[in-house]
C-alpha cells in the first residue's frame, strides 16, 4: 500500500505507532528501486546469469520510512555482493517482530504470494530471525529464508583470502548455526546408527542400540570443529600479538584506518602509503589487514593499518571471531574513522561505527574524522557534516584532494610520547641516529671526530638505546 504524503506529510518524522491507521500499520509496503534483475536479455542469457533469485521482507518497528527503506536498499546491496538478484522487496509496519514468522501469518501468506509470482527461490530478511522464526516463515514461503546475519557471514565467507580470516568466518558461521540445527531439512532427525541388538548387518560393535539422531551427530561434529578453529586462531594471534608487541617496542606510532563497509579506506590507505591494497566498488572487499609504514609532511614515521569494514548490526559471532584483527583498531594510537560523504546518511554510518568500536572497547583512543568521495558528495550535505563533527577531514581518495592536509592532521593528533635526549652517537651506531630521524623529532645534530651530537626528542625505548651505546663507546 503506498502512502499518500497529503495524508502523511510528517511519514519522515520519528513515527509512533498512533501516527497510523491499523490496516496502513500491518500492510505490506512494496519497496521502489530494489530490482537488479536484467532487462532486455535472452532468454539462454537469462538462465545463465540468474544465480540465486530473492525477494527481500523487512519489519519496520521504529525510526522513519526513509531510514526504514534506507536499510532495505543496504540489504539489497549486501544481497548483491552475495552474489544474488534482487526481484522485489517489501517491509510491514509492526511494533515488534511477530515472535513466530517474523512477518506475521497473514502478512507471510502475501510474501509466499510475491515469491510466486516472482519466481524467486530466496526469501532474505532484515533482521537476525531466532530458529523458530526462521523454520516457520520457510514453512509458509515454502522457499529458502535467510536472515541478515547470514547473509553478512555468507559475504565474508566468499571475501576471505588468508588462513586466519578463513578460520574466523568459520568459526562465526559455527557459532550461528549450531543453535538453528533444529528443523533444518527432515535429514537432520534421522537416527544415525542404531541396529538394535542381535539385527543382522549393522554398524558393529558399539553402533547397536537406539544410535544418536542425525542432529545430535551434526552438533557434536559443529562442536568439535569450533574447538579446532578456536585453537587454531589462538595460536594465529599469538603470531599478531607478537607483530604488534614489535611495532609498540619500534617507538613508532600506530594509526588504524576504521569505518563504514565501502567508504573507501582501501583507497585512502592506497593514496597515502601506495600499498597496492585490492579496492573494489563492493561491501566487505576487505577482511585481512594491511599494515604499511607512511610519514608525516615533518618526515615522522608511523603504521597505517586497513582494518575490516563495519555495517549496521554487525553480526556478534562475527565481532568475537575477529577480536584478534579489530585489536588492530584497539591498539592503535589514533583512529582514522573514514565515512562516505556521498552516502545519503552518513551520521547513521558513524553511529554504527562507533557501536562496533564500544564493543571492542576502542572508545579512549583519539579519533579523526576523515570525510571520503568528497568529489561525489552534495557541498551542503559535507558542511553540515563538518559542523556536526568538528574534528574532521574532507578528502578524495579518488582524486588525491585533502591528503596534505589529513596527513598534517595527522601529525599533529599522533601522540608524541617523546623524551628529550643530548648524546653523542658513536659513529659505529648510524643505525640508532636513523631510528631517531624515523621516530621522534630531531633538533640538531653536530658531527665530532668520535661521533656525532645529537640532540632530539625520542621514543622512551630508543633514548634508552642510546645511553647504552654512549656508555659502551
Amino acid at each position: 500500500m503506498d502512502i499518500d504524503p497529503d495524508t502523511h506529510p510528517d511519514v519522515d518524522a520519528e513515527v509512533s505507532t498512533g501516527d497510523f491507521e491499523l490496516e496502513e500499520r500491518s500492510a505490506l509496503r512494496r519497496v521502489a528501486g530494489l530490482s537488479t534483475e536484467l532487462q532486455d536479455i535472452t532468454e539462454v542469457e537469462y538462465r545463465q546469469v540468474r544465480l540465486e533469485q530473492v525477494v527481500l521482507a523487512g519489519v519496520w518497528t521504529e525510526g522513519t520510512l526513509t531510514q526504514a527503506e534506507r536499510s532495505m536498499r543496504e540489504l539489497a546491496l549486501l544481497s548483491e555482493t552475495a552474489g544474488s538478484v534482487v526481484l522485489d522487496g517489501v517491509i510491514q509496519r509492526r511494533d515488534t517482530p511477530d515472535p513466530a514468522t517474523y512477518l506475521g501469518s497473514g502478512k507471510a501468506r502475501e510474501l509466499r504470494d510475491i515469491v510466486v509470482a516472482t519466481g524467486a527461490d530466496t526469501v532474505i530478511c532484515d533482521g537476525e530471525l531466532t530458529p523458530g522464526q526462521l523454520r516457520q516463515l520457510e514453512q509458509v514461503v515454502k522457499v529458502k529464508v535467510v536472515d541478515r546475519t547470514w547473509l553478512i557471514l555468507d559475504i565474508f565467507a566468499q571475501h576471505a583470502r588468508s588462513r586466519e580470516g578463513k578460520a574466523q568466518v568459520s568459526l562465526a558461521q559455527m557459532q550461528y548455526l549450531l543453535p538453528r540445527l533444529r528443523g533444518w531439512g527432515e535429514s537432520l532427525s534421522r537416527q544415525g546408527g542404531g541396529a538394535g541388538g542381535g539385527g543382522s548387518g549393522g554398524g558393529g560393535v558399539g553402533t547397536r542400540g537406539p544410535g544418536e539422531t542425525k542432529i545430535e551427530t551434526d552438533r557434536r561434529r559443529i562442536r568439535s570443529q569450533m574447538t579446532k578453529l578456536r585453537r587454531q586462531i589462538a595460536e594465529m594471534e599469538k603470531a599478531r600479538t607478537t607483530q604488534r608487541a614489535s611495532r609498540r617496542r619500534s617507538g613508532i606510532p600506530r594509526v588504524a584506518i576504521a569505518g563504514y563497509t565501502n567508504a573507501g579506506k582501501s583507497s585512502l590507505l592506497n593514496r597515502i602509503t601506495g600499498a597496492g591494497v585490492l579496492v573494489e566498488d563492493a561491501l566487505f572487499a576487505t577482511l585481512d589487514p594491511t599494515v604499511r609504514k607512511a610519514r608525516t609532511p615533518g618526515g615522522r614515521e608511523f603504521t597505517i593499518a586497513d582494518t575490516v569494514g563495519f555495517v549496521r548490526h554487525l553480526p556478534h559471532q562475527l565481532v568475537e571471531a575477529f577480536r584478534s584483527t579489530l585489536e588492530e583498531v584497539g591498539d592503535a594510537d589514533l583512529i582514522l574513522h573514514v565515512v562516505d560523504g556521498s552516502d545519503e546518511a552518513p551520521e547513521e554510518q558513524i553511529a554504527a561505527v562507533r557501536e562496533v568500536l564500544q564493543e571492542i572497547d576502542a572508545t579512549g583512543i583519539p579519533e579523526l574524522i576523515v570525510i571520503n568521495k568528497a568529489d561525489a558528495a552534495n557541498p551542503e550535505a559535507l558542511a553540515r557534516l563538518v559542523r556536526r563533527e568538528p574534528h574532521s577531514i574532507v578528502v578524495s581518495a579518488r582524486t588525491g584532494l585533502g591528503l596534505e592536509e589529513l596527513l598534517a592532521a595527522i601529525e599533529t593528533d599522533l601522540p608524541t610520547g617523546l623524551v628529550d635526549v643530548d648524546v653523542l652517537v658513536p659513529y659505529a651506531r648510524g643505525d640508532l641516529l636513523s631510528r631517531a630521524h624515523r621516530t621522534g623529532e630531531v633538533l640538531s645534530e653536530e658531527h665530532g671526530q668520535t661521533g656525532t651530537r645529537l640532540r632530539a626528542r625520542v621514543p622512551e625505548a630508543l633514548a634508552g638505546e642510546l645511553a647504552s651505546a654512549v656508555e659502551d663507546a
